[in-house]
């Protein structure tokens, strides 16, 4: 079996992926390879992956962004994440939390909040890029507030934590594992976490509602495992079982959560609702905020 990924070797999500890559290698005595391509936001690895033959022989790792909002961002997207793709089932979940500079003189997403209200545009937030989850999360917290606020995109994540560092601007929404070495720097640190509930891993940072954002705002990401559309029912079940074994087991979990990641096991029809309903989610935000590209 292949694995086509579109994210780079010794990433967090490549990093999952080759556990569980191994763990489906030992249940089912077989080789199951992990073929980077990454590049061109996914365009690369899901293109190569749509065209293979629908055997269960050659399946796709995917984040959500590349199953939801490319749809909605991208003017030619060179595949259908319905018509190329079943769906197979989520590998992890990962929270996005909003950080501030350690020396921030704002306390809460409240307090941000407040700020944009009394002088609209004053915040800036920075994101990785155009049409980021963090710039995207941005403009759902700031259309649920009923604030705006100055995006300040960044090329690297480097960049964007040092301009957080100093005060260059305000907040922004990221993970805590791309954000992992400024916070053990201790040149940022955790506002809230965009989930209903605390994280188990970061039980004292609260949640955005709690910290005076918007009630039961959320933002997270995810990936899943894909396979080409009309790849069999029941092959598509049998791989998904696997998964959610490999998944399951302890020393996964474990590293899992040091990543800042989560399981979140579900069927492939329950995958293709999620797709549906974050598509619809994000798209009035889309178009109301003009981002798009060829």
């Amino acid at each position: 079996m292949r694995i086509i990924t579109p994210f780079p070797a010794g990433s967090g999500p490549d990093a999952v992926m080759r556990m569980v890559a191994e763990k489906l290698n030992r249940a089912w005595r077989k080789p199951v390879i992990v073929d980077n391509r990454p590049g061109a936001n996914g365009f690369i690895a899901l293109t190569a992956a749509k065209t293979s033959p629908p055997d269960g022989y050659t399946l796709a790792q995917a984040s959500n962004a590349q199953l939801t909002t490319h749809t909605l961002i991208y003017r030619h997207l060179p595949y259908d994440p319905v018509k190329d793709f079943a769906p197979i089932t989520p590998l992890f979940r990962n929270s996005f939390f909003a950080i501030v500079g350690s020396n921030s003189p704002y306390k809460s997403v409240g307090e941000l909040i407040a700020a944009a209200k009394n002088k609209p545009g004053s915040i800036s937030y920075a994101s990785e890029f155009v049409g980021s989850p963090g710039h995207l999360g941005a403009l759902l917290l700031g259309s649920a507030a009923g604030v705006q606020m100055a995006h300040v995109p960044f090329k690297e994540s480097t960049q964007l934590f040092a301009a957080l560092s100093n005060n260059e601007v305000n907040w922004g929404f990221s993970s805590a594992a791309t954000a992992s070495a400024a916070l053990l720097a201790g040149r940022v640190k955790l506002l809230a976490v965009g989930m209903r509930t605390r994280l188990p891993a970061y039980p004292d940072v609260p949640t955005v509602a709690e910290n005076g954002g918007p009630a039961d705002f959320t933002l997270d990401a995810w990936t899943a495992l894909l396979a080409p559309q009309g790849t069999p029912a029941s092959v598509i079940a049998q791989i998904n079982q696997a998964v959610a074994a490999a998944l399951g087991e302890a020393d996964i979990r474990q590293r899992l959560v040091t990543f800042g990641y989560e399981t979140w096991p579900m069927q492939p029809a329950e995958v293709s609702k999620v797709i549906e309903a974050e598509t619809s989610r994000y798209a009035g935000i889309i178009r109301s905020a003009n981002i798009s590209f060829d």
